[in-house]
């Protein structure tokens, strides 16, 4: 077998070469390490590269075990990549800011304990947008990740770093967190798989938080089955985080290679408007000739929900961030102004210092909703139009057993394009924001490109806790396309 095979090939290929002693885990890091030294200094996809000797140690093990002939678990030796919002024990977490650029995490996220009793290879940490506060990946404080089908353009966000890395084929696979479309959006604007849980499905502990009702922890991999198996490892119940769900994990993998004959698809009529990307739509038409052709029954619908999920998800997310983000004080972790005259000038120093511009944004933005006398007006109205988004997807899910939608309007924008619109960035998320207002799982897969070989995403929805009937939906087209 050719060396430079391997890293076009999915985790669960690999993982399966690696059964049959086909090939070593030793030899795929070497083949991972040489493809970042080539293409990490143009990609920017990592905040810290991957520790060579601890990953060649576990490597070591780990063929070893392969060699007794021990029954190991499936994804036993595939590398992962991880946000750099995600606690390890002992390593760097900056959620790409400078008021945490030397914090250290004394513990690790229940995500990290499952990847690693799992024999899996913690294989670095990834950029993000900061505090995964955006969606280009552009607002990290240490260096935009580009996109690897074009280096001018922007990888979304704000999991661009794990996106880039999987895309870039630096990693196999990778965890991203979504708070409105995060894993979903940087997954459609580099042709790769991401998918979001539902909200609960996996623990956040060890997830810095940016709004917490919000955010969730999911997979970004190069096919759907290996979505279906990482998921497998990441997702259940935790003591640890209130807000983790006491719902059964089935074996998402049983969801593949299943028939949609009788499947109802429900298409948001908003989502397929004049403001979509014509060639965007054009990928989305053919995408449901597709699920028409296996003999699912496609329904175009109206759906409000998605007319005024921006502006609710707006108000939400930073008054949650605004809470969450005062942590970062200069008192108990994380950077210090020192020098100052009082306590409160060095608050206002080191927050001053060590946030950038958005988060700054978002942090005085939710302040303002939360003060006396804009409650009401604001914070209030926007989570009685989340109650009315939920309500409406319930109804939706009565008739439809899924919802297909683009999961952008359009491809990868230019690095710099919208920097100095904020808004237009906001309205980047249309299609992705109603899922985390509602806490349902969704996934993107690649459907296609544009003339400018930029890759479309199609984002299918399902039901609160039914990530098998998403799943088998996406294995579908995946292979049908």
């Amino acid at each position: 077998m050719k060396s430079t095979s391997l890293l076009k090939k999915s985790a669960s290929e690999l993982s399966g070469l690696l059964k049959e002693r086909k090939i070593t885990c030793t030899q795929l890091l070497t083949e991972l390490f040489q493809k970042i030294s080539a293409t990490e200094p143009s990609i920017q996809a990592f905040l810290q590269l991957p520790d060579k000797e601890k990953a060649y140690e576990e490597a070591a093990a780990i063929d070893i075990l392969y060699a007794k002939g021990e029954t190991l678990p499936l994804l036993a030796g595939i590398p992962i990549a991880i946000k750099d919002n995600i606690c390890i024990k002992g390593q760097k977490t900056t959620c790409a800011s400078k008021i945490l650029e030397n914090f250290v995490s004394p513990y690790d996220a229940t995500v990290i304990k499952k990847l690693k009793a799992n024999k899996m290879i913690l294989f670095g940490k990834t950029n993000l947008d900061e505090f995964a506060m955006g969606s280009s990946c552009e607002n990290s404080a240490f260096h935009i990740t580009k996109n690897p089908h074009d280096l001018t353009c922007v990888t979304g966000g704000s999991s661009g770093g794990s996106a880039a890395a999987v895309a870039s084929e630096e990693v196999t696979l990778a965890l991203g967190s979504d708070t409105g479309g995060s894993i979903r959006q940087p997954a459609s604007f580099c042709g790769v798989v991401g998918c979001k849980p539902t909200y609960g499905r996996v623990s956040r502990y060890g997830l810095v938080a940016f709004a917490s009702s919000l955010d969730q922890i999911g997979p970004i991999t190069k096919t759907v089955t290996d979505s279906a198996q990482l998921l497998n490892v990441i997702c259940g119940t935790d003591t640890n985080d209130a807000t983790s769900a006491a719902y059964p994990v089935e074996d998402f993998s049983l969801s593949l290679n299943q028939d949609i004959k009788g499947l109802k698809i429900g298409v948001p009529k908003e989502l397929l408007n004049d403001k979509l990307q014509p060639e965007v739509k054009a990928a989305i038409e053919k995408s449901l000739a597709v699920f028409e052709k296996g003999g699912a029954i496609i329904e175009l619908i109206n759906f409000e929900a998605f007319n005024y999920a921006v502006p609710a998800y707006y108000i939400i997310a930073p008054a949650e961030a605004s809470s969450n983000l005062a942590r970062f004080d200069g008192v108990r972790y994380g950077l210090r102004a020192e020098n100052q005259i009082n306590l409160r000038s060095m608050y206002q120093k080191t927050r001053g210092l060590g946030f950038g511009p958005e988060v700054k944004r978002r942090i005085i933005l939710g302040t303002f909703v939360l003060s006396s006398g804009y409650y009401d007006a604001y914070y209030l109205k926007a989570q009685k139009t989340r109650a009315l988004i939920k309500k409406e997807f319930a109804k939706a899910f009565q008739k439809y057993d899924i919802l297909l939608t683009p999961t952008s309007p359009t491809t990868a924008f230019k690095i710099g394009e919208m920097a100095n619109d904020p808004l237009a960035m906001y309205l980047a998320d249309v299609a992705t924001i109603p899922v985390n207002l509602a806490g349902l799982p969704a996934i993107s897969i690649p459907c296609g490109v544009s003339k400018d070989n930029l890759p479309i995403g199609l984002q299918i929805i399902a039901k609160n806790f039914d990530e098998a009937t998403m799943i088998k939906a996406a294995h579908y087209f995946e292979r049908s396309k």
